[in-house]
């Protein structure tokens, strides 16, 4: 087994809320005890509903902001943000191409400035290289030339991945990388992305809300509620057998282009709690049918059911329920 290239410990990341004018601060938790190991050439996907702490991870990962608690380790060095050497190992592609790109830069421009910034690298290797980046990605010189607004939205991201790409680094942090894009443009952009993770043994970071991509796509998959993860392992065992609740509930509201599968939707009843009052306990328990007193006292430990991880006092086992 290779080494990881990212080790997070019980990362947690605090934001103090104001609640206007004579009222006491709050404090939110938007990711709260997270940890996990990513190694060279596989892909950790991250899923859960939004406001989970799934982009607030990513921005943790890439050293945009600092964690609050925790440690995190980057290539077997600690995350410093001032290490601009680490920096370049861990780079990141943005959720919309038509808000990610300059629109008063050429390509050219916008692929050579990362080496422009942190390297010594001449106009000429600058060119070469953008050159070639683009053609892995699937563009072709004469869009050197070009500006942002004259390429669709699968062009775009193609030409973010290929910008991120430009320092060599080492690990991808996709932030819902295929949600802007049509579905035939998401499976373009995806095979790339699965070709580049091939040729550079890159880790991925993949964060989404689509499972179906995930399923095909990761290796390992932590689900977020809440900021805390409650399921993680690898995909094929998740997917197989769910054993937190909140997991078989996401699983069953995935399309499945199978007109003679039989599956049954669990149908959760409530609202995401608010992350500045959350449930006392496990987070998920006003919405569980599972859920006993055990639940509401105080929340499970993520341990070792089966095939893999989940933080419930009373997992599913294989066995599937409705809600209600």
């Amino acid at each position: 087994m290779s080494a990881a290239v990212v080790e997070a410990t019980d990362l947690t990341r605090r934001y103090t809320v104001s609640q206007g004018a004579f009222r006491e601060t709050r404090e939110l938790h938007a990711v709260n005890g997270v940890s996990f190991s990513l190694e060279a050439g596989r892909t950790l996907a991250v899923v859960g509903e939004s406001g989970c702490g799934k982009s607030t991870l990513a921005r943790l990962v890439t050293m945009i902001e600092p964690p609050s608690s925790g440690s995190l380790l980057i290539a077997g060095r600690p995350a410093d943000p001032a290490d601009r050497e680490l920096r370049r190992k861990v780079q990141i592609v943005f959720q919309n191409p038509y808000g990610s790109l300059n629109p008063r830069q050429k390509i050219g421009a916008i692929l050579e400035e990362p080496i422009k910034i942190n390297t010594k690298t001449g106009a000429v290797e600058r060119r070469n290289k953008a050159l070639d980046m683009l053609a892995r990605v699937g563009l072709r010189s004469e869009h050197y030339e070009r500006y942002p607004h004259m390429f669709s939205g699968g062009q775009r991201q193609r030409i973010a991945v290929a910008r991120a790409l430009m320092l060599n680094p080492e690990i991808l942090v996709l932030d819902e990388p295929l949600s802007a894009l049509d579905l035939s443009i998401q499976a373009q952009v995806l095979n790339i992305l699965i070709d580049l993770q091939k040729e550079f043994s890159l880790a991925y970071l993949f964060i989404s809300h689509d499972l179906s991509v995930v399923r095909h796509f990761a290796d390992d998959v932590m689900v977020m509620y809440l900021g805390r993860p409650v399921e993680t392992g690898p995909a094929e065992a998740v997917f197989a057998r769910p054993e937190h609740p909140y997991t078989a509930a996401l699983l069953s509201a995935t399309p499945v282009a199978d007109p003679e599968h039989q599956k049954h939707r669990i149908r959760l009843e409530g609202e995401l709690p608010s992350p500045l009052d959350p449930p006392q306990g496990c987070a998920f328990n006003p919405r569980c049918w599972r859920a006993q007193d055990a639940c509401r006292e105080r929340f499970p430990p993520l341990e070792h059911k089966s095939t893999h991880a989940a933080a419930c006092y009373f997992p599913l086992g294989g066995e599937v329920e409705p809600a209600g």
